[in-house]
């Protein structure tokens, strides 16, 4: 049974930061993509109901973004083996998931208005504010100097989601001067084993 891994099937988010690291780790596994409508019929059977879950042969699943991306990290060089290092390396993953919890609730936002400020608030305070903090611990190019690590990949998917200008009232450019932060997401935009990822299959 090769490791299976479970998510929606959008190539953003979560998932997508752990289907890379499985795949930069050369581990051949099952990229199990589900609809928005199986969610709920799976949900109740997920170990804290969400995703991404990694099911690995005679092991419970295993979910939470942080944990999976930690224990390939740990397996296969891409986590560092110093346990103070490991500590800075995962607090700055729980940081970016702190983004993600600010940000999800204006995604649902359904008037338009009530949509544009909140959105336009984000934009001008606690973005430059969450990346000002992020820039101080980032060594450059990636997070922790030359070596990419599961970290970097954490870092990557954030920052293309915003790069990518589908959040409407939030700029495409809203971590343009932050240059160690965009420079992360350049060097693993970069990475040959990244590059080969997104290769048209």
């Amino acid at each position: 049974m090769k490791p299976k891994l479970t998510y929606f099937d959008i190539a953003g988010s979560r998932g997508e930061e752990c289907r890379l690291a499985l795949f930069l780790a050369g581990i051949e596994f099952e990229d199990h993509r589900i609809k928005f409508p199986d969610w709920p019929a799976l949900k109740a059977d997920s170990p804290y109901g969400a995703m991404p879950i990694l099911e690995l042969p005679d092991k419970p699943p295993l979910a939470q973004s942080n944990a999976i991306l930690t224990l390939i990290g740990r397996r296969h060089a891409l986590h560092p083996k110093d346990d103070f290092e490991a500590a800075r390396h995962e607090a700055m993953m729980q940081y970016v998931e702190e983004l993600r919890h600010t940000i999800s609730p204006v995604l649902f936002i359904k008037d338009a208005e009530e949509k544009k400020a909140k959105r336009e608030d984000l934009a001008a305070n606690y973005l430059p504010g969450w990346a000002t903090f992020a820039e101080r611990q980032i060594e450059g190019p990636f997070f922790a100097g030359g070596k990419l690590h599961v970290v970097d990949l954490k870092l990557f998917m954030i920052v293309r989601w915003f790069v990518s200008g589908t959040l409407d009232h939030i700029p495409a450019t809203v971590f343009e001067p932050f240059e160690k932060l965009t420079g992360v997401y350049k060097a693993v935009n970069d990475h040959s084993a990244v590059k080969a990822w997104y290769a048209p299959k």
